[in-house]
Order: structure tokens, then sequence, then C-alpha cells
């Protein structure tokens, strides 16, 4: 902040400071409602500060299991989760890059219509297709399975599209060196593309991680079986009407472990994300 004077950069600080204890104090207060008693979360005012049940209930959730959920443990809605997410953004990044190599630089009748096709699908989401894939699935015998959770999400024309955008920018020149040395197609697709590629799919994995993590609707059409549910859903259902009915500092254990995974695949990978959301140069 070259020029700026102390009370500007104080000012832009002070503003930053408070923005993030806003978004974070939610956050904090829901950790401290996972550490307190059933009782001391229904007698309001909650604890400003955490309570001496991080062990007990952490530990009821991940292993105990939730009496509102048929006694599944969270660990296993986490590793549901996990499954579904990694699955959705690994499938999804392996579809779109093979088509939009294919696009890219193949040449074949229709080869536009063929893309054109691919971009249209962003007008048809899950919620308009849910009751032919539903119908799909249940012929397959799909429901209650990973397979049945990962498939239907897994095809992305905005990923295709990114990657599209992105192979368009390669130099022919590069493309005509790989011909030369005697380079095929696959070999021209992972030793130069990939390579190349790998902000685009670090920033693309983190943000459909996120999209499988958080999806609702499908994994509550799919799953009938609470082994099945992932952690977005059984969070729904361990919530009752009555609050006398509902254990609650169980559901804020549920809720702090569900939003750590994304927390961490973010935090982790904020430098690639970065890189490969405004990275110009490859």
């Amino acid at each position: 902040m070259i020029g700026q004077s102390p009370f500007r950069i104080f000012l832009a600080h002070a503003v930053l400071i408070l923005g993030i204890l806003i978004v974070a104090f939610p956050i904090y207060y829901t950790f401290v409602a996972s550490t307190q008693t059933l009782q001391t979360i229904l007698r309001p005012p909650l604890p400003f500060w955490p309570g001496d049940q991080f062990w007990n209930n952490y530990s009821e959730a991940l292993f105990g299991g939730v009496g509102r959920i048929g006694g599944v443990g969270v660990g296993r809605l986490l590793l549901n989760t996990t499954i579904m997410a990694l699955g959705v953004a690994v499938g999804k990044i392996f579809i779109s890059i093979l088509s939009a190599y294919a696009i890219v630089f193949f040449r074949f009748p229709l080869r536009m219509t063929f893309f054109w096709l691919i971009f249209i699908t962003l007008m048809l989401p899950v919620e308009v297709r849910i009751l032919p894939t539903y119908k799909v699935m249940v012929d397959l015998g799909m429901i209650d399975t990973y397979a049945g959770l990962i498939i239907p999400l897994i095809a992305s024309a905005t990923a295709t599209l990114l990657f599209r955008q992105f192979f368009m920018t390669i130099p022919g020149e590069l493309v005509e060196a790989a011909r030369v040395d005697g380079a095929g197609p696959w070999r021209f697709f992972f030793d130069i593309l990939l390579p190349l590629s790998r902000t685009n799919i670090a920033a693309l994995f983190v943000i459909l991680f996120i999209y499988g993590w958080t999806q609702y609707l499908w994994p509550l059409l799919v799953t009938n079986s609470n082994n099945m549910n992932t952690i977005v859903i059984a969070l729904r259902k361990m919530v009752s009407f009555a609050d006398a009915d509902t254990q609650w500092h169980l559901v804020m254990v549920t809720a702090m472990l569900a939003i750590m995974p994304p927390i961490l695949i973010v935090v982790l990978m904020q430098r690639w994300f970065v890189r490969g959301l405004v990275e110009s140069e490859k």
C-alpha cells in the first residue's frame, strides 16, 4: 500500500478485522455449543466460552452414533460425504478435460455442434432432470450406492468450457513441436497438457469438492438407508420440531465436523486455487 496514509492503512485493517469477526463469530459460537451439555444449551443464554464436554460430545458423535439417524456415527457420515465429494470432483475434472481436449485438438464432423450441446446442458441443472435421472438409477439398481450418489453429478459443462478456453491459448507451435518429436495424442496429453493445466485442475478441484460436499437434493432422493446418508442430510434429520427431542450438543458437533473438510481443502490448496483463477501466463 505505497503512498497510503497511516490512517487509511489502519481503517482498511479495521474493516478487514471486523469482517473476519462477523464471519467467524457464528462458527465460534457453534463450537462453543458443541462443547456444552444438552441441558446448558436448552437453558439460555449460552456461555461465551467453551465448556468441558469437548471429548465426551465429539467421541459420542463420532463413535457412539446419533439416535435420530438410526444410531449411525458421524464418522460414517463423513466417510460417505468424502467419497461423494471426491468422486464428483475427480469425475467432473476427468470427463471435462478429456472432452475439452477432443474438442480443441481433434478435427471431426460436428465438432462445434457437440460442444454447444454440452454447453446447453448448463440450462439443465439436476433439479430439472431429477425425475428421469432417478428413474434411471432405480432401473440400474444404484439406489443407496456410492455410484448412484456420484455418477449423475459428474458431467460438467462449466469445467469443459474452462478447459476449452485454456487449451485454446496453447500455441500452435507447441503442438507442432510435439508432433515433430513423435508424440502421439496420449503422450501430448499426459506430458504437456496435464502439467500445464495443474493450476486450473487445482482451482476446479476446490470448487467441485465443495459443490459435491454441500449437495442436498440428490443425496436426499437417492439414499434410503441411514448408513448411506451424507452429513448434510443427517444434519437435517437430527433436528426435530421440538427442542426437547433434538440432541443439540450432537447437532453442533456434527455441524462443526461438516464444515472442517471444505475449510481444510481451501486452506491447504489456496495457493493453487488463486493461481488457477488469476494466472494468465502458463
